[in-house]
């Protein structure tokens, strides 16, 4: 057995394990039919993408899993991979050309495409790289991207599918259209923005009339593509409009005045302007009352042919020169300050335009209904459950799903045009005779690829070697996802329909939707408010360990983790108490093993290893329960609250003492609490591995290329878990604090002889008063008698939760502390004395150290150093 080092350097033991683990391939999978399997997909990270605490959160939750089961006898497989993520990278790799003067148009599509594989191979992947300093236990053998060859074949095999089942159509809807990146993008991939703008009011004369209706819009530019104006058929202020006519403003056209119910009366004036072509709702009514759609607006958000005299201004410039335009002809009524939510693009921030074009979609209302059932049924569950509430709402409303996005990085749609015919061809091989086609120009959504993530993997291809293909019919479906719940419809919701329309089987059994990660004042991190912490730099100064330790212990589920980059600080004063438990008892078993005057002789019915192997167990208890439930910070503070206060607060200061009043047994007692400690290990290795596989090498010589993850994760035993021993100890506990408060009103109490007194304030700690004097006298370092004062009455004492403590002085007896001081000196010191017993109390309360989070517990403990020392301050002033 090694000695540890005084301090523990978690930077050369995180990248020499990180190292081992990578070059001997310990987390490899294959497939094993004689064992359970546990699978899992990481959702793959965005190729452009750099590591954030968010998916540190989200990463430590898979991989406390993935090494839990595989210690409890799984083979696990943990897939890693990236996302291509087509607008994204193609933002970046235009940025990085433009710096050099060059456009993706001055380059071609093929060079084009030639740079983002450059770039990609370059710089893509640094997330990855990040990854692995937090030590996750990965098949890197495994690794995917979604625009791999296997992932490309399965993506042009759905498409292929589903537009000759029928699911897939091209048709003219009105799409969100970014003039930045010029593509069209899915409701899921915009966001809302509030803003203060103007809602101008616009009069619109009726034909041949002097009267004339008042419009209200936030966008007068585009009135320039208005084809009607609607108004309600109940509201009899347009009564005597029907029939008739307005004359638009600025283009001189006469557009018809239409009755819908759709139109709310009591908003604004009662009177909508209609533009087909640039709004959803008008696009439905325009369908239902046979209007033009007039699209005013090019590829890159300036106005067209039918903008006028505003052609080639981009929207901004056009709104300002149409309203100065209306205030010179007559038109403009008035305008006033109008707050509303404006949709932007999440990657290039643009102002989403409403636009009519032609896009693919895929129809899903009836590919969505399995889906819906398989929740239905409890065959997948979602953790927390509140969510299933979210994907019903969303599944039961689902809309067509925009696939066609106008980029050039991406999966190219396999859609050929006849150049002659115009005939379509749709297979997953071009043309033979591809001089005479064209493919389609557009790329598929990133999420098009994402989606089929849980079977695309393992090399699904939609043929008969399917049936041959031993990963697939191994690892489908998975066993658990982790993810953030604003994508349970962008990817979760789709992986569950792709799957059970391709696999005919669920994609995974259980999902996680993880806390979001805020900081310590409840804002969502962000560059912007520089509240967001480099987990690498993190990692720096606290360690891999430390991270991941208290990300977990601070995540609850179903509720955010408010996250400060001190508050990783409980991580590492954790690593450090279980580093110097670790290397005390080896210097202890050092010691015994070194000299004959120790042997090693079995203690049996010992009260203290009897109660620490029940308190193993009740952990184990615990621990199992709370992740058969997700409830991983409760796991993490189950752990804290059994290493830090039932192992190394009590039990190994027991150990001390026990070893030097039974020498002939001390060799059995550092074996056992030394087996206690692995197996400690063991239970805390999934949360924090590295410093875990750095102790258990050094507690056994014979270890050398051998990993703590294939250790039998302890297994609860019911008979060793005992409550009438936790009871007992319970007593012990406040019997040594009481005892312990008791000595401090004495000066100089170490040079005097004393008895113990106790008064046992209930029948349940009279009955357990005689097994534990023993053990007290050892902890409190105490050689005279202990009496068992239940009889006394007008017993005055030191009181705790189940015993009170007096001291009888046979000979001479010490000053009381407080004795000669001034009354105002009593008084504070009495007053001292009552905060350090609550105080003490509150830290020898079980109940309060298992729900208190650790800073709490620490901050008690600095309250009780400060009390004690400013005591022991104030008797020596007296």
């Amino acid at each position: 057995m090694k000695e540890l080092p005084a301090k523990y350097e978690a930077g050369k033991v995180e990248e020499k394990w990180r190292e081992f683990w990578e070059s001997n391939e310990i987390y490899k999978s294959n497939v094993n039919p004689s064992k359970p399997k546990f699978s899992v997909v990481i959702p793959p990270p965005n190729v452009t993408g750099m590591l954030h605490i968010g998916h540190v959160l989200n990463l430590t939750i898979q991989d406390i899993y993935c090494r839990w089961k595989r210690m409890s006898g799984f083979e696990v497989c943990w897939v890693p991979g990236m996302d291509h993520a087509g607008i994204a990278t193609q933002i970046k790799v235009e940025e990085q050309l433009r710096a050099q003067g060059i456009t993706k148009y001055d380059l071609g599509r093929d060079e084009f495409e030639k740079k983002i594989w450059e770039w990609k191979e370059k710089y893509g992947g640094i997330i990855l790289n990040q990854v692995r300093k937090l030590g996750y236990s990965v098949d890197w053998s495994k690794e995917r991207f979604t625009l791999d060859d296997g992932l490309s074949t399965a993506v042009k095999e759905v498409f292929v599918d589903l537009y000759k089942k029928g699911y897939i159509y091209k048709g003219k809807r009105i799409i969100n259209w970014d003039s930045i990146t010029q593509t069209a993008l899915s409701d899921d991939e915009i966001s809302y923005k509030e803003r203060n703008d103007k809602l101008y009011h616009i009069k619109y004369f009726v034909e041949d009339s002097e009267d004339f209706i008042v419009i209200a819009t936030t966008r007068p530019e585009t009135m320039l593509g208005d084809t009607a104006v609607a108004v309600n058929p109940e509201d009899k202020r347009y009564e005597k409009f029907k029939g008739k006519k307005v004359i638009l403003p600025i283009v001189h056209k006469a557009i018809p005045i239409i009755f819908d119910s759709y139109v709310d009366m009591k908003f604004g004036t009662g009177a909508l302007k209609i533009t087909p072509a640039h709004d959803l709702n008008d696009f439905d009514l325009g369908k239902r009352h046979n209007l033009e759609s007039i699209n005013i607006l090019t590829k890159d958000g300036k106005l067209n042919e039918f903008g006028l005299e505003f052609k080639g201004q981009t929207v901004e410039e056009a709104r300002k020169n149409v309203l100065n335009k209306l205030k010179a002809d007559g038109f403009f009524f008035k305008d006033e300050d109008y707050l509303h939510n404006v949709s932007v693009s999440e990657r290039s921030g643009a102002v989403i335009e409403p636009l009519l074009s032609d896009q693919w979609f895929v129809s899903m209302k009836k590919l969505s209904e399995p889906a819906i059932q398989v929740l239905k049924d409890g065959k997948i569950k979602f953790h927390p459950e509140k969510w299933t509430k979210t994907y019903f709402h969303w599944l039961d409303n689902v809309k067509d799903w925009c696939i066609s996005r106008q980029l050039w990085w991406g999966h190219k749609i396999p859609i050929w045009y006849h150049k002659e015919t115009g005939e379509i061809y749709c297979e997953t091989v071009p043309p033979k005779d591809m001089e005479n086609w064209e493919q389609d120009k557009d790329v598929l959504d990133t999420w098009f690829s994402s989606w089929l993530w849980p079977f695309s993997v393992f090399n699904w291809d939609n043929s008969a070697n399917d049936k041959d293909n031993k990963a697939l019919n191994y690892y489908y479906p998975t066993d658990f996802l982790s993810t953030a719940p604003e994508i349970i419809f962008l990817w979760v919701a789709r992986m569950i329909i792709s799957g059970l329309e391709y696999m005919k089987d669920i994609p995974f059994k259980d999902v996680y939707f993880h806390s979001t990660v805020r900081d310590g004042k409840g804002r969502k991190m962000s560059k912007s408010l520089g509240n967001s912490p480099d987990p690498l730099k993190v990692i720096e100064e606290y360690s891999s360990d430390a991270l991941r330790f208290t990300i977990i212990y601070l995540a609850p589920l179903g509720s955010d983790v408010l996250f400060d980059e001190k508050n990783t600080e409980i991580g590492r004063n954790f690593i450090t108490k279980l580093w110097n438990a670790g290397r005390f008892l080896m210097m202890m078993k050092d010691k015994v093993y070194s000299s004959s005057e120790y042997g090693d002789t079995e203690l049996k019915n010992d009260l203290a290893e009897k109660w620490i192997t029940s308190r193993f167990h009740s952990t184990i208890k615990d621990i199992e329960y709370y992740l058969n439930a997700y409830r991983l910070n409760d796991y993490a503070k189950s752990l804290y609250s059994f290493v830090w206060n039932d192992f190394c607060d009590w039990y190994i200061e027991l150990i001390k003492s026990k070893v030097n009043s039974n020498p002939g047994s001390a060799r059995f007692l550092v074996d056992e609490a030394l087996k206690m400690y692995e197996n400690a290990l063991i239970l805390l290795n999934p949360v924090i591995p590295y410093v875990t596989e750095e102790i258990w090498h050094n507690l056994d010589d014979n270890r050398e290329g051998k990993t703590i993850s294939f250790e039998q994760f302890p297994v609860l035993d019911i008979k060793r878990f005992d409550d009438e021993i936790e009871n007992y100890f319970e007593h012990l506990k406040d019997l040594v604090t009481t005892t312990r408060n008791e000595r401090l009103l004495y000066v100089g109490i170490n040079n005097y002889k004393f008895n113990i007194h106790i008064k046992p304030l209930n029948s349940n700690a009279e009955k357990i008063l005689p097994s534990i004097t023993e053990l007290l006298q050892q902890l409190v370092n105490h050689k005279e008698k202990v009496v068992n004062a239940s009889e006394a009455k007008d017993f005055k004492g030191t009181s705790g939760n189940f015993f009170a403590v007096n001291f009888d002085f046979p000979d001479e007896k010490p000053k009381l502390k407080n004795e000669g001081n001034s009354d105002k000196m009593n008084k504070e010191i009495e007053s001292l004395k009552t905060y350090i017993n609550g105080l003490q109390k509150k830290l020898s309360n079980q109940n309060f150290i298992d729900k208190a989070a650790p800073e709490v517990i620490e901050k008690e403990k600095s309250k009780l150093s400060e009390a004690e020392e400013k005591l022991d301050k104030l008797i020596k002033m007296s």
